[in-house]
This record gives C-alpha cells, sequence and structure tokens, in this order.
C-alpha cells in the first residue's frame, strides 16, 4: 500500500511538471473540455433548482410533504365541531372557504366569483369555483343583473391557527395573522398577491360583504404573501369570522379543509368520531397525503435525462480533444519515456504519469465550470429574482457540484486511457533513437 502510495505521488507530480512545461497544450485541452462539463453543470443544476421551483410551488398550493389534508363535507355541524377538536392542538390546522365582496353595495364585482383580474372569465353567479384547496359555491343573488361598480370579489379563508407550517407562504409586505391576540372586530386579513393587484388598481370602499353575515364589518389589510394562487384570495382568523358570520352560514358556502401534521396522531379518528356523532355523513369524508416529491418525481427525471443526454454529447468532444493532444503529446514524448523504462520506470507507472495529466486537466476544467455556474446562478438571481421568485436568493446546489467533478474526472479517464496505453506500450530499445 506504502509502495503504490509512492508511485500514484510519483504519478502527480510528473503529471503536473508536464501540464506546467506545456501551458498552451493544457489550455487548449480545458477549452475543449469547459464546455461539455458546464453543459453537465448547468443541467444538473437547473434540475435541482426546477425541482425546487415546483416543489415550493406545490406546498403554497396544497401543503408540505407528509401533510394529511382531510376534506369535510358542508354540514351545520361541520364548522363548530372542527374549531372545538383543533382548540389547542399546534400541529393541526382548519381551513374554512367563504365568498366576500369588498366595496360598494348593490353592484357587480369588477372580478365575479373572484376571478383573477387580468382575466375575462372566472365564476359566476350559480356556479362553483375550484382549485387545489377545493370548491365553493357561489350563490345565485342576480348579480347579473347588477350594474358594474368598484368593488372586488374574493375569496376568505378563515384559520384556525397558523397555517404557514404547511404552506410556507412567502412574505410580500406587512405581517402576517396574530393568533395570540383576542380576536378583534375589525377582521385583520392578509391578501395574496392577485388581491393586492386588484386593490392597487381599483378604489373601492373599505365594506365587507359576506352572505349570511349579521353586518358588514370593515376589514384591515395587514399584510401580503404570495400563495401561487391565480385568484384573489384573502386569510383570517377563524373566530374574527366567525364573529360576523354563523357556523351555520359557513356551512351553507362550503365545507372545512384540515390540515394534519406527521405528528398530529389521533386527530383525524377524533374529528372522524365527533362528526360522525353529529350527524355528519362520514362517507363523504375524503382524506390524501401530499407527495408532491413523488408526483413531480418522473416529469423530472425525465426532463434531467433528456438535458444530460445532450450534454453528454458535449462532453465526448471535449474527450476527443483531449484524446487528441494527449496522442500528440506522447508522440513527442517517446524518447523521454523510452529513457525512463530504460532506467527502471514500471510500465505502471508510465501509463499514470499521462493519466494524471489528463485527471489534473479534468479536475481543473471542472473547477472552471463550476465557478462559472456559481457566477451565473448568482447574475441570474441578481438580475432575474424580481421577475422569478424562484430565483430569489437560490444557492448553487451542491448536487452540480459534484456532477462536474465527477464529469471532469470521467472526461480525464477517457481522454487519457488510450495516450497512457500508449505510453506504456514504448519499448526501451527506442531510447536508441537519441
Amino acid at each position: 500500500m506504502i509502495r503504490f502510495s509512492g508511485r500514484a505521488r510519483s504519478a502527480l507530480v510528473i503529471g503536473g511538471q508536464g501540464i506546467r512545461s506545456r501551458k498552451l497544450r493544457t489550455l487548449l485541452s480545458m477549452l475543449s473540455l469547459f464546455l461539455g462539463v458546464l453543459a453537465v453543470v448547468t443541467v444538473q443544476a437547473g434540475a435541482e433548482i426546477a425541482n425546487r421551483a415546483l416543489l415550493a410551488d406545490a406546498e403554497l398550493v396544497q401543503a408540505k410533504d407528509g401533510t394529511t389534508m382531510m376534506y369535510l363535507p358542508p354540514h351545520p355541524a361541520t364548522i363548530p365541531t372542527v374549531i372545538d377538536t383543533l382548540k389547542g392542538v399546534p400541529d393541526a390546522v382548519a381551513q374554512i372557504d367563504a365568498m366576500a365582496t369588498i366595496g360598494e353595495p348593490g353592484v357587480t364585482p369588477i372580478n365575479p366569483g373572484a376571478a383573477p383580474f387580468d382575466q375575462s372569465y372566472g365564476g359566476y353567479p350559480g356556479s362553483e369555483v375550484c382549485d387545489a384547496r377545493g370548491c365553493v359555491s357561489i350563490p345565485e343573488d342576480r348579480a347579473d343583473q347588477l350594474p358594474p361598480g368598484q368593488a372586488i370579489s374574493l375569496r376568505l379563508i378563515g384559520l384556525t391557527g397558523d397555517v404557514r407550517q404547511f404552506r410556507p407562504f412567502e412574505p410580500d409586505s406587512g405581517q402576517w395573522l396574530d393568533f395570540a391576540d383576542p380576536p378583534s372586530f375589525a377582521p385583520r386579513i392578509v391578501i395574496n398577491r392577485e388581491s393586492a393587484k386588484g386593490f392597487s388598481r381599483y378604489q373601492v370602499p373599505a365594506e365587507m360583504r359576506i352572505d349570511g353575515a349579521s353586518a358588514n364589518p370593515t376589514p384591515r389589510i395587514t399584510g401580503v404573501v404570495h400563495d401561487a394562487g391565480y385568484g384573489p384570495f384573502a386569510y383570517l382568523r377563524a373566530d374574527e369570522l366567525l364573529n360576523w358570520l354563523p357556523a351555520s352560514a359557513l356551512a351553507s358556502q362550503g365545507g372545512a379543509q384540515v390540515l394534519l401534521a406527521p405528528t398530529a396522531t389521533g386527530i383525524e379518528q377524533t374529528l372522524r368520531a365527533r362528526l360522525a356523532a353529529q350527524g355528519v355523513p362520514t362517507d363523504q369524508i375524503f382524506t390524501s397525503t401530499t407527495n408532491s416529491r413523488e408526483h413531480y418525481r418522473d416529469q423530472l427525471a425525465l426532463m434531467r435525462w433528456i438535458f444530460l443526454g445532450m450534454a453528454a454529447l458535449v462532453l465526448l468532444i471535449g474527450v476527443a480533444g483531449i484524446l487528441n493532444v494527449g496522442l500528440a503529446t506522447v508522440g513527442e514524448r517517446i524518447e523521454e519515456f523510452a529513457l525512463r523504462r530504460a532506467v527502471g520506470t514500471p510500465r505502471f507507472l508510465l501509463a499514470g504519469i499521462v493519466l494524471a495529466e489528463t485527471l489534473i486537466i479534468g479536475l481543473l476544467t471542472a473547477l472552471a465550470a463550476i465557478g462559472a455556474g456559481i457566477l451565473g446562478l448568482k447574475a441570474a438571481s441578481h438580475f432575474l429574482g424580481d421577475y422569478e421568485p424562484f430565483l430569489r436568493n437560490v444557492e448553487f446546489p451542491w448536487q452540480a457540484g459534484a456532477a462536474g467533478v465527477l464529469a471532469g474526472l470521467i472526461a480525464g479517464i477517457l481522454g487519457g486511457l488510450i495516450p497512457a496505453i500508449r505510453a506504456a506500450k514504448i519499448p526501451i530499445a527506442t531510447v536508441m533513437r537519441a
């Protein structure tokens, strides 16, 4: 083992001296290989960033992987039972849907049915609005016969606790809901970006109307978040919503969705038992576990293999360049290698000298490509972060660095193997030419 380590060290030293004495050829070899390794690094980094971006959007819309989601049907006993069961439970949060209009009374909202503001279609009276969170019925109230006015329709999401442990909303401005304070009669709401777009475009009175409410409260917007929602949403505490809206009215608008952490053992069974005791049909209670990574895995794997195949072709061009330079170098150093054989240098060590040169070149090229990838990603984050949120503060994935180093070493081995074999086969008699 000590003898082998000595030979390996000798090969690296002599190989490094050969690289230093042929700087131009080393540079040409690195240039021919640089694009191939950079392509591998770019593909790997792009795949990891795309994976994180897809999972981040899925977490915002649905929940983190491993979260159990219970979908509860509309029933007069659903909301009171859920709120009472989840009281004091930190690892379970209920989302209660309701439709609301903020602005002038007796008019058709600018976006009927909480439709996106840049679209002319969406929900209509008597229909349903659906997304990943579920569906909410829009009551038939002759809104289609009302004159258009300055009012915005949005979906209210009443929360029994801090939902960010399941859906990590990205804050844009202001503050998130504070569940430690007593409930306020002026509902504090946090709106999403689509809602903020509507309120910035249109000047509407601060009066919120909810079907079945005892009065029209004046909401206080405390913050703006990114929730990856297409339509306008507003989040508020469920107890503040119930100050103005009885549970029976909420039940008529839709059911509830409960998010359960893996640590919330027994809560699902408790909810099922209590709801069944209140007459809620248990066959209408559905549960599912979020597994976004598994859902996107096949798509990402296919995309990654396609682009890795293209990167491998570019890498092979670099390998051919190293092979060409290596064969030419060995041809020029025939007398040197023959002389080394004459003084007792083993064939294995001669091959190791040539292979060490190409491995060092491959490793240096990989480090240069990784450095270029890091600088490119930082530049993209700096200049494009305002337009693409997933590029903000993005870090270079270590998997891309490992793939670059591996690609450089493999290219060094493939490009130097044939020249190394040729150097090892040089006969001692060749020294007589000198």
